[in-house]
């Protein structure tokens, strides 16, 4: 991760360029705050990550050169996003907390808040911080960037293809799953699960990657059809993969890590049909 001070007035100056803006105004107006905002910047000689962050996402300039004034053929070739400005900036902030920082996990490799923590040396509470109040750290997010070379704007909004240069052969051979964490029974959406593609050829486009602990499963979520296998489903409320075994009465056979039971179809939610298992040995 690099440390290296940044020359706000520079910087700013390279901003301005990008957009075609002449005065500091114009660009407090474009993103959405008071023109006073700016100024201060150059009093403390300091920008603020996410404007960098959505400067690049807003014309598509090269954010190491927006930044430190390097690689001064930076790629200006235009905005590939609809939205532009304050609506681009509150989708960045939206995107904060547990959902940014399972991005930043992914792009790293890392499994647990402690390596990525122990890599950016910021200590747990801080990122605890960041999950309780949703909050989105934008000069975490734009080092990991430059850190892992994955794509910004997937890092800061979920959106798009993890790896830069999506349209090469190379990374045409991975398969990107919407991935899921259970955890206390909970099942929430954490981000995206990178893999090689010959994993989800056969594979419908419902699938999706569902972690917990030690065991995780490609899970159909098209498929709720109960049948005999192994399925993810919920009881009341309480989300688990279980062998399940079909019985006469419209009843089921269930088995799973604490035990097996039998009960009726009804009593229990079909979440998705499991397709393929991967467990930590």
């Amino acid at each position: 991760m690099s440390k290296r001070t940044i020359d706000a007035v520079a910087a700013l100056e390279r901003i301005l360029v990008v957009y075609g803006f002449k005065q500091q105004k114009d660009l407090a107006e474009h993103i959405g705050i008071h023109g006073n905002n700016v100024s201060s910047w150059l009093a403390r000689n300091t920008i603020p990550s996410s404007v960098f962050l959505e400067c690049h996402l807003d014309t598509g300039a090269d954010i190491h050169w927006l930044m430190y004034g390097e690689f001064a053929n930076a790629s200006c070739e235009g905005r590939k996003h609809k939205l532009r400005g304050k609506a681009l900036l509150d989708l960045i902030l939206e995107s904060g907390g547990k959902a940014v920082l399972r991005r930043m996990l992914d792009a790293y490799g890392f499994t647990t808040q402690k390596e990525l923590g122990d890599l950016l040396e910021i200590s747990s509470a801080t990122i605890s911080t960041w999950i309780r109040r949703d909050f989105f750290p934008g000069d975490i997010v734009v080092a990991c960037a430059l850190d892992t070379g994955v794509s910004l704007e997937w890092l800061a909004t979920g959106k798009g293809a993890p790896l830069v240069g999506s349209s090469d052969t190379h990374v045409a051979n991975y398969s990107v799953l919407k991935k899921f964490s259970i955890i206390s029974g909970s099942l929430d959406e954490s981000g995206e699960w990178i893999c090689d593609k010959s994993l989800t050829e056969s594979l419908p486009a419902s699938c999706g990657f569902v972690e917990k602990i030690s065991s995780s499963w490609i899970v159909d979520f098209g498929q709720t059809n109960l049948g005999n296998g192994r399925w993810l489903i919920s009881i009341d409320g309480i989300h688990d993969v279980y062998n399940i075994a079909r019985i006469p009465g419209n009843k089921i056979q269930v088995v799973g890590d604490a035990g097996e039971f039998q009960c009726l179809v009804t009593d229990i939610v079909c979440v998705g049909k499991v397709r393929k298992t991967v467990e930590d040995n």
